[in-house]
């Protein structure tokens, strides 16, 4: 396309200049225009010297070299009174049109189409040449072994860690783990609540064992043409194949892992010719092969049982959120680049964020030093991390929301209602805040949190 566009305007580039050339070459003469009754008195008078005559315009030259012009329409009587006065007669033919716009009326048409079919040419080879690639897995390959990542990245799954660490000895030494006839899983699945940490698992799983990290979704093994996700899955496992030992991750999986039989389309469905073809990857797997395949998900209940049958994803790691020890190792992870006060403790916000993914805590000192920067401090003080907590688990605040004070009492009295029932009912969670502040959604707000992780309850 940018030939085609640099053509384009080296060719009007020239064209302008033709233009211009045209105009310039062309002699321009001043003459002065009078009215038709006014040449009809001086050819009368015997003022006029030359007459010259093209088309409906007639130009003239006095006695004293005066030049002139005017304008005839249809009325040949004059001549006779020129002839008369033995004017000179010149008649000439009408202008013809510049040679380059002959030439575009002429070739133009055929210029335009001779463009038309080269451009439809060249996109039908492109068009080509993504039909060959339709098929290819949109697959990630991390070069650099997935940026550096490690365990000392991931905290706070320390038995989910522990669970992958044979596949890490495997790739590194495979004879190690396979001398007493043991053989290592072909497929890990990591299985979780969204945010929890799979897929840098997956990647720290790489990055220890420094091999190289295939990442694709679930989702884009899918498209609405029939044999194009079991074409890009055969294309995955071939790209594998050639730079084994590698790490295949799947993230989502049950977007193509599901129960076959159980969507619109039937059994010719094209995600279960997909997942038909995955499972036949995977099943024909050699033991000498070192391609690992990890795949994530935070609904294992919907997937089918053959891809989670012994074979194919041998292993089933939980990785669960983190209790308080883990959320601390979380909050260290991601405050090492952040300027943080004396007066921050990790141990004392890691207690009172119970249920947090590591992607709340990352979205809490991200917001904490997004606010204490709005507020131009140079460090991130706890007050920051209070505020950033209200805001993630409450919401933000609307102090310019305008409310009377008889629905401010209204609020006060709904909030202060759950705060006496949860006071008064024995075994519930603490009082963390109540607010009658709006935010978010609500006009009131009354916040309660464990002061330890709960796990059950007994209503």
């Amino acid at each position: 396309m940018n030939i085609y566009r640099n053509i384009f305007v080296w060719l009007l580039i020239g064209a302008l200049m033709i233009l211009l050339f045209d105009m310039l070459s062309t002699p321009k003469q001043t003459k002065k225009e009078v009215p038709f009754s006014d040449f009809i008195e001086k050819v009368e008078a015997g003022d006029v010297v030359e007459v010259t005559i093209k088309d409906n315009e007639l130009t003239g030259v006095l006695k004293d070299g005066t030049s002139f012009k005017t304008y005839v329409e249809k009325y040949q009587g004059f001549i006779k009174d020129l002839r008369t006065k033995n004017v000179k007669i010149v008649v000439k033919p009408p202008d013809k049109s510049p040679w380059y716009i002959t030439f575009l009326i002429s070739w133009g048409p055929i210029l335009l189409l001779a463009l038309l079919w080269v451009f439809f040419m060249r996109q039908m080879q492109m068009g080509g040449n993504r039909a060959l690639s339709f098929g290819k897995a949109k697959v990630k390959l991390v070069s650099d072994k997935t940026g550096g990542i490690t365990f000392k990245d991931v905290a706070g799954i320390e038995e989910a860690k522990a669970e992958v660490q044979e596949i890490i000895d495997y790739l590194k030494d495979p004879q190690k783990v396979t001398r007493l006839g043991g053989k290592i899983p072909k497929g890990v699945l990591l299985v979780g609540p969204p945010g929890t940490g799979k897929t840098m698992l997956a990647k720290a799983i790489a990055g220890e064992a420094d091999v190289p990290f295939f990442s694709i979704s679930g989702s884009e093994f899918v498209e609405m043409f029939v044999g194009v996700g079991a074409s890009r899955v055969r294309d995955l496992f071939e790209q594998a194949k050639k730079i084994e030992p590698c790490i295949v991750f799947i993230d989502e999986i049950d977007a193509v892992g599901r129960h076959r039989g159980a969507g619109l389309g039937g059994g010719h469905d094209e995600r279960e010719q997909t997942l038909n073809q995955l499972l036949v990857e995977m099943d024909g797997f050699e033991g000498k092969e070192g391609i690992i395949v990890v795949a994530a998900t935070n609904r294992p209940d919907i997937l089918d049982p053959a891809l989670l049958r012994p074979g194919r994803f041998d292993r089933q790691v939980v990785v669960p959120p983190p209790d308080v020890k883990g959320r601390q190792e979380i909050l260290i992870v991601h405050t090492k680049g952040i300027p943080v006060a004396d007066n921050v403790s990790l141990e004392v916000i890691a207690r009172s964020t119970p249920g947090f993914s590591g992607a709340d805590l990352a979205n809490l000192v991200n917001e904490a030093a997004l606010l204490a920067a709005r507020r131009e401090k140079d460090t991130v003080e706890m007050e920051d991390f209070d505020e950033a907590k209200d805001k993630v688990l409450m919401g933000v605040e609307r102090r310019s929301m305008i409310i009377s004070d008889e629905e401010k009492r209204n609020t006060a009295y709904h909030e202060a209602g759950h705060t006496l029932v949860a006071k008064l009912t024995p075994g519930t969670d603490p009082i963390h805040k109540v607010s009658i502040i709006p935010r978010g959604r609500a006009l009131g707000i009354t916040q309660q949190l464990p002061i330890d992780d709960r796990y059950t309850y007994s209503r």
